[in-house]
């Protein structure tokens, strides 16, 4: 089957074949088998089975969130109100959702997470990325990821989240578990291995080895790092050339120079950032500006997780990326859709160019800088993901 998308009020394609016009007007599109077939002019679209009409609304590619926690049960609600009153953040508050996750049922986690990945689509995400992390031992490990799996398939193996309670006099054990069994556990539901370094978690000579023990097993590589201060993680991440850094708030011009060299490459490294978590952590917001002007390759993501930031909007993300991170509306859009994709290695998703898979949202808004010009306004009207359309459940 194929369906055509008329009555488009404003088109963004961000075609790779058309790299110099990302926008257009009295544009069209058509789907078929699930994967964009045709881009172009209204009046030269071609015949196709059905038809939608977008009814003036402006099309965009669906958001790639391409960091996110979401197999975990019980919140931290306390945490962020102490945050608010002036109690800094802190890596330490992740042994709380781990005992609460370990404790769940598998039912209980899958529920959960069924209705954190239908309240993103309903905001217009339709590739996301999920990390365990909330389990720590082999069995939970896996199972996070199994059940991740179920939804994406963009699943990352995050054993190195923090070092648990059971092996906090000796890390060393905890490290030599998941370069071991874990990670042999792990490998074959996860896509990616990443690590949480930090001063209250792993240090880079401990990420250096876990990344290495999962790229023996086959895994791309991510990182966790400069979310409280410039920690190395960032030159750790280029040199072994993982998919993405993730946070970037702390970075030295060496950071930035090594990105913008990585970002030359057709594969390098991604710099992720993840204004929701400066929102609720009241962190400094990370200077987007200084690495687009720079040339490195920009991500916006949700990390939506328990503790740091509650929070699937990618479209929220956009509003502060453009607000407090000198961003423009486009290059925010950009980041949250093809930023993502390339944080994830995929070409297929984050654009509508020929040949993408058809991943659509269509808004109630003739413009897509509407999303950071109407922050929190539910602008997303419809979704369709490999050009089926998506019944929208946001609980």
């Amino acid at each position: 089957m194929s369906t055509l998308i008329d009555n488009i009020g404003q088109l963004v394609s961000f075609d790779p074949s058309e790299p110099a016009r990302p926008t257009r007007t009295d544009a069209a599109l058509v789907i078929a088998d699930g994967r964009v077939a045709w881009v172009g002019d209204s009046h030269s679209a071609p015949a196709a089975d059905t038809r939608l009409d977008a009814e003036g609304g402006a099309v965009i590619p669906g958001f790639v969130d391409s960091h996110s926690h979401l197999v975990f049960a019980a919140d931290r609600a306390d945490e962020f109100e102490a945050r608010m009153a002036g109690v800094p953040y802190s890596a330490g508050g992740i042994r709380t959702t781990v005992a609460a996750t370990r404790a769940a049922s598998d039912e209980q986690l899958r529920s959960q997470l069924h209705r954190l990945v239908a309240q993103s689509l309903a905001q217009g995400t339709t590739t996301l990325e999920i990390k365990s992390g909330y389990g720590l031992t082999v069995d939970d490990e896996v199972r996070a990821l199994r059940l991740a799996r179920d939804v994406t398939t963009e699943t990352t193996f995050l054993g190195a989240h923090v070092v648990p309670a059971e092996f906090a006099h000796d890390r060393h054990a905890y490290v030599d578990l998941v370069c071991g069994d874990m990670l042999a556990a792990c490998a074959e539901h996860a896509r990616f291995i990443d690590v949480f370094i930090d001063g209250g978690a792993f240090t880079v000579d401990e990420a250096r080895r876990i990344l290495l023990a999962g790229r023996d097993a086959a895994l791309e590589m991510r990182v966790h790092a400069g979310q409280l201060e410039a920690d190395g993680g960032v030159s750790l991440a280029v040199e072994l050339n993982a998919a993405s850094v993730d946070h970037c708030t702390y970075l030295t011009d060496d950071d930035v120079e090594l990105l913008a060299a990585s970002a030359r490459h057709d594969v390098g490294t991604v710099a992720t950032l993840l204004p929701l978590v400066e929102f609720s952590t009241k962190q400094p917001y990370p200077d987007a500006r200084r690495l687009l002007d720079a040339g490195v390759a920009v991500a916006l993501a949700s990390d939506c997780n328990p503790g740091s930031n509650y929070s699937s909007s990618m479209p929220l993300a956009l509003a502060l990326g453009v607000r407090e991170m000198g961003m423009s509306p486009l290059e925010a859009l950009a980041a949250a859709t093809r930023g993502g994709a390339r944080a994830l290695r995929r070409d297929d998703v984050g654009h509508l160019g020929v040949g993408a898979r058809g991943d659509v949202v269509i808004l109630d808004a003739p413009d897509y800088r509407y999303l950071a010009y109407r922050p929190g306004v539910p602008l997303v009207s419809r979704v369709l993901v490999a050009g089926e359309h998506v019944a929208l459940r946001s609980r």
